[in-house]
């Protein structure tokens, strides 16, 4: 059965994506499947932006076996893509072809404290992650009170804030490949750069463990505190959004060029940029994904036009358009 563009329909006159059902085909690979499948299932209830169309699939492993096991039965040219929180994702309006990966709480969001390490499933929040270190008298994990994401974003995007990164505190990641085999990935092996890791093929990361440092426990709580406060006060954080929109360019700020190329409030459609941090998009209540995007992309428009620098997105944009 193709996955291709052309097997994607409309309901007559709704403007709803409808996918061909894939999944009795995906029952025939893998009988023994114990997660689950739905077709057709929205995705804009599963992002901040509460914006896009449906996965043509979702599929809710049981664990890490589970996982893999359907990864290894899958045809390889059948698209697979994981998503967490969806705190830093466009879902597009057209919805997302082949298997959406939801991975859930109950099989990968443990997080345990051994020593001076911390291992967490990869849809433990990071926040709580913080928190635990923080419990257990361990430091350097502050910046991830401040992020409101999980840990396989975080192993995905090298997730920072409050001048700490992914890549300064984490020990291994432990990860499933899109033929179903599972990786121990060192720190080297993540290959961690700006907002971005790359282990040279496709994985989806289940667990990793973290090496904190010994720290006085009120030290620690007075730094979370401070990002915590620093969030609160300058970012828009109980608005329909998706997080820091454009990275850092070397050397500047993207809110400042963002600010300075007079973006602040500017709105499309139901999408706005916000008053309080301009680095971030907001879904007034109407936004379309196409809202959405077609403001970032008038903000790197106006940007290169004052200041020449070119914008990058850090939101990661997924699925396809909702025209026909």
């Amino acid at each position: 059965m193709g996955l291709c563009p052309a097997g994607r329909a409309r309901s007559p006159g709704a403007g709803v994506t409808v996918f061909d059902d894939i999944t009795p085909l995906i029952r025939s690979l893998a009988p023994d499947l114990r997660g689950r499948l739905a077709a057709n299932e929205p995705m804009a209830p599963l992002t901040w932006f509460r914006v896009g169309g449906p996965a043509q699939v979702l599929f809710t492993p049981e664990d890490e076996a589970d996982l893999a096991y359907l990864l290894a039965r899958l045809p390889a040219d059948m698209p697979v893509m994981p998503v967490g929180v969806g705190s830093n994702l466009i879902v597009r309006d057209g919805g997302v072809e082949g298997v959406v990966v939801r991975l859930r709480p109950r099989g990968f969001g443990e997080v345990t404290v051994e020593g001076t390490r911390i291992t967490a499933g990869a849809v433990a929040p990071d926040k709580r992650v913080a928190e635990a270190a923080a419990a257990a008298g361990l430091g350097g994990l502050e910046f991830y009170y401040g992020i409101p994401g999980t840990i396989g974003g975080a192993l995905t995007m090298n997730a920072g804030a409050n001048g700490g990164e992914t890549k300064d505190v984490l020990v291994e990641a432990r990860a499933v490949t899109r033929e179903g085999e599972t990786l121990i990935l060192s720190n080297a092996a993540m290959n961690f750069v700006y907002r971005k890791s790359d282990v040279g093929r496709p994985v989806i990361f289940t667990s990793a463990i973290f090496e904190g440092v010994p720290t006085d426990p009120a030290i620690i709580r007075e730094r979370m505190e401070a990002v915590q406060h620093h969030r609160e006060t300058v970012q828009p954080i109980r608005e329909k959004t998706g997080g820091s929109t454009f990275k850092n360019p070397p050397g500047h700020s993207a809110w400042k060029l963002i600010d300075a190329a007079g973006c602040r409030g500017l709105r499309l459609g139901g999408a706005q940029v916000s008053e309080m941090h301009c680095n971030f998009l907001i879904n007034t209540g109407t936004a379309t994904a196409a809202d959405i995007e077609a403001l970032g992309e008038e903000v790197r428009r106006r940007v290169r036009e004052t200041s020449g620098v070119e914008l990058q997105w850090e939101i990661k944009r997924v699925g396809v358009s909702g025209k026909t």
